[in-house]
Formats: structure tokens, sequence, C-alpha cells
């Protein structure tokens, strides 16, 4: 049994406000132990459960955030950024059983500590065929291209709930509850350690891989809280402007569709001007 963890930081214990998720501010510093320990718990857990492999895909910012050093010495992560499928870089090769989001957050424009959508900010929301979608909701199309399941998701509450409508046999573990954007009711990295590796000794048990499920053709719609964003997006092949502050593209795939949607958020993220966004 292998398993592939995509580990994104907003979503881990202890983690409310931006400077926690920085590279390089001291808040960042320290919360990436916390970090550190969700993920390793998750890797304990899937090893108890019987797993033979766990690979670790680095899914945050700059892709460099988890500390190698303080991981169970059976495990293995791709750390670095520039990867075919980004967040679940390696389900693609075939030999995946399962896979578990850990430290995962809502979608931009809903509520949900430090919600956002691979952007930060400038993105207000994003829809796939017609549905809000957060980067769990993204994620779980494109690993279902590949016939493998989500089976855990961590995060804040309001994640939980999200992960309900994308992947609802997944195990879910609530690390915090949300109270605003920038606030949480926090538990202890204890807790938390102890409530993963549970749930993940759990989940184990649906890696199992099924028949690929063709999903598409996927119509995305990606609103920006700027009008000039949207004609940056247009740059790139295939999306056209569907009101001031929309765009929108259609993909058979959502190998392709979360491809073209990382080329979307580059060419926007290059668009933002430091005062006025």
């Amino acid at each position: 049994m292998k398993i592939l963890i995509s580990a994104d930081m907003e979503g881990a214990t202890g983690v409310t406000w931006p400077a926690d998720v920085l590279p390089g501010t001291p808040q960042w510093e320290r919360c990436r132990s916390l970090f550190t320990s969700d993920v390793n718990a998750a890797v304990l857990g899937f090893y108890d459960g019987g797993a033979d492999r766990v690979v670790i895909n680095e899914a945050h910012w700059t892709m460099r955030n988890l500390l190698l050093e303080k991981l169970d010495a059976r495990a293995e992560m791709l750390t670095g950024r520039h990867k075919t499928l980004s967040m679940v870089e390696g389900v693609q090769h075939g030999d995946v059983d399962g896979v578990a989001f850990v430290g995962y957050h809502t979608g931009a424009g809903a509520e949900g500590v430090l919600a956002h959508t691979y952007l930060a900010n400038s993105i207000t929301g994003v829809w796939v065929n017609g549905v809000r979608a957060s980067e769990g909701l993204l994620n779980a199309h494109v690993v279902a291209e590949y016939g493998v399941p989500v089976v855990l998701v961590t995060g804040d509450d309001l994640t939980c709930v999200d992960a309900a409508g994308y992947a609802p046999a997944a195990v879910t573990v609530a690390v915090k509850d949300h109270v605003s954007r920038y606030a949480a009711v926090c538990r202890t990295p204890a807790r938390t350690a102890a409530d993963i590796r549970a749930a993940a000794q759990e989940a184990a048990a649906l890696a199992v891989c099924h028949e690929p499920v063709r999903g598409g053709p996927f119509a995305v719609e990606l609103e920006f809280d700027a009008e000039h964003l949207a004609m940056a997006a247009t740059v790139v092949p295939g999306v056209e402007r569907c009101g001031e502050r929309r765009v929108a593209y259609a993909s058979e795939t959502m190998y392709e569709g979360i491809r073209a949607f990382k080329a979307v958020t580059t060419v926007v993220s290059a668009a933002v001007e430091e005062q006025y966004g």
C-alpha cells in the first residue's frame, strides 16, 4: 500500500494568520514544527494501518516548509516547486493507493481560516461546473482521474465540511474551529497529533484503487477582485472573459484543467501591483 500525502500549511495545527505561513517570518519558523507534527502524525497512522510506503508532497507556497529531520525515518518527501501536478504531484505514476490532504483549508470567497484558492488574495471565487471550488475539490477531481481515492482530510472544522462534498468517504480531523478568517479555537499539538494518527490508521483501510473517473468536461470560472486581473488572465489560451472580473475556460480532463488553472494564477499573480493590487 502506497499513500501520497499532499501537505498544505494553512490548515495546520495552531495556524491562524498570514505570518504563520509566510516563509521567512519568525511565526512561520515556529509553525513549521506544528505543520511537521501534523504530517508526521499522518505518516505514523498510515504505517500503523498497514502502509508499505508513504510519500509526502510539499504543497504550500515555496513547497519548502516541512522539517525533514523530524519525520518518521520510513517516510519520503518531495519538496520544491515546478511540478506537473503541483499539490498532488506523484499521483500520476500509477502506484498510489490513497491520497491524504493534510493541512487543507476552504476555498476563496468561503468562510474558513485563511480561506483562499491558490492565491492568498486576488481570487474571490472559483467554480467547477457551477460548484464553488476549494483546492481540495480541484485536487480531488485530479486524483479521481487516476482512480485514487481521497482517504483523509485535516484542517479547520469548515474544511471538514467542505471535504464531505468532494470526498464523502474520507476520514476527517478538525485541528481547530473557525472563528474568523484570522482566528480559531485551536487544539494543542499533542491532541491533534493523536487525533490525526488515529484517523490515518482508520483511513488506511480506504486506500483501494478503483476505476479512473472521467468527470469532464469541466467548465471552470474564476472571479478576481479587480478588472485588470481578469484581462491579464486572458493571455492564457482558451481563457475568455465572462464578466467584468470573471474569466472562464473549459477542459476535457482535470489534468488539463489544473494545469490551465496554474497558468492563470501565475499570470495573474504577476499582474498584481504592491499597493493597489
